[in-house]
Order: C-alpha cells, then structure tokens, then sequence
C-alpha cells in the first residue's frame, strides 16, 4: 500500500468544524463521496455501524475511523484537522481534532485493511508529527507530512 496513492489532496480538510461524532462522521462521508464519486448516506452508514461496534477514538486526540464501501476500487483515505476537538468516545476520554479515516474495497481480500490502520495507528503515536499536523493550516502541508511519515513507516 502506497500512502501517496491513498491520500488525495481532495480528501484533506485542514480546517473541519463539527460539534459531535455524527457530524464528524457525516464530514467525512461527504469529502469521501465527492473524492471517491460513491454516495455519502451509504458511507455514513458504514461508519456509523462501524462505531456501533466500539469507538474508534485512539487516544491523544485521534480517530481512526474506517470501513469497508462497496463501489470503492482501492483503499482510500480522508483526513480531517478539526478546528475544535469533539468528544469521540476515546480510550483515554480525550476529545478528538485529528481524524485519519480509512477505506477498503468492501470484496477486498486480504489484510491490507488492517495493515492501513496499523500504519497510520503506529504514525499517530509520533507526538512531533501530531503537534505538526495540528499547526498546518493548508491541506499541502498536511498530505505531506502524512505521505513522508507514511513512506518512512512502511518498512
């Protein structure tokens, strides 16, 4: 899995307000239906039922949300900088302001799904890079620092 390939530019709100989970969650299912050309009510759905099964709020003010989409031809990725950090049911009860979201190909398989979300889980334990995505204000800046950090975890 390339990060580079992953990551449109499209799919990168550096400045995302939302108030609660759903409204979170609905943000993404939007910038993935214009990024990804699916329908956003089906991709919320799949989020929704995904967090129905069990927050999937990291801790340290992240999410990683994600979900397996019918229509979708690779794993795609959306990233969101919130403006204000939402409650996100997380491990360590902490609000959320970084959100890396991930999609699968609902017939892929294969780990490759789970290897993403171990990639991005391990590159958002890095506290500097945290603090950097937290101070970029342009989605240039943040899609490269994820696409460096991603290259650099691969290995």
């Amino acid at each position: 899995m390339i990060f580079s390939e992953v990551l449109d530019l499209a799919a990168i709100a550096p400045r995302a307000t939302a108030t609660d989970k759903r409204q979170v969650l609905a943000l993404i299912a939007d910038i993935a239906a214009r990024t990804f050309g699916l329908e956003a009510g089906m991709i919320l759905d799949a989020l929704a039922a995904r967090e129905q099964l069990g927050s999937t709020g990291l801790g340290r003010g992240v999410a990683v949300p994600h979900a397996r989409l019918q229509g979708l031809d690779r794993v795609r990725a959306v990233f969101l900088r919130l403006e204000h950090p939402v409650d996100f049911a997380s491990v360590d009860d902490q609000p959320v302001d970084l959100v890396f979201a991930l999609f699968s190909p609902a017939g892929q398989v294969g780990s490759i799904h789970l290897q993403g979300l171990a990639r991005i889980s391990r590159l958002m334990r890095q506290k500097d890079l945290r603090e950097q995505l937290r101070q970029s204000k342009a989605a240039e800046s943040i899609r490269a620092l994820l696409v460096q950090d991603l290259r650099q975890t691969a290995a």
